[in-house]
């Protein structure tokens, strides 16, 4: 059955679906986030458990293909180590994989904390499409919308 599943599910194939499978999040996400659908299956685990699951599933599939994880590490050496490591396509979907999964937590974590404010999902409308495609410059947007909607400025947070 592993052997089925495998021969459907080509490196290609798990990446067209990995990014044609969010969308719906994040659209979800952006369009409805007060809804009860946005609760239970976009701010919660729910996706988290598919994209570890496909996680997973990259990882035992490169195991028994015969990738070395230990030189998955090498990416601390330098950038040349770093470049030489996306050549390798197991590590570049898992990589994607990773990437596709921090970004939509954070642009979770943001709806929701907006929402704990009571901030207008239009505010962070344009934060939380710059974390779908620019993780790290969408958190800092919002953060410093969250800091003059709340009026206060609290690094702990």
């Amino acid at each position: 059955m592993i052997e089925q599943i495998a021969a459907f599910f080509t490196i290609e194939m798990i990446y067209f679906w990995l990014n044609l499978g969010v969308i719906p999040f994040w659209l979800i996400l952006i369009i409805f986030p007060q809804s009860k659908i946005c609760g239970l299956l976009v701010t919660s685990v729910f996706p988290f458990f598919i994209l570890t699951a496909v996680y997973v599933y990259l990882g035992y599939y490169f195991y028994i293909s015969g990738y070395d994880f230990d030189y998955n590490f090498t990416l601390y050496l330098g950038l040349y180590d770093l470049r030489n490591l996306f050549e390798a396509e197991a590590f570049l979907i898992m990589f994607w994989t990773h990437f596709l999964a921090i970004n939509f937590f954070c642009g979770a974590w943001i709806m929701k904390d907006s929402q704990k404010l009571f901030m207008s999902k239009y505010i962070v409308f344009f934060p939380i499409i710059l974390t779908y495609f620019i993780g790290p410059l969408g958190i800092v947007i919002y953060w410093i919308i969250r800091m003059f909607y709340a009026k206060r400025i609290n690094l702990l947070d």
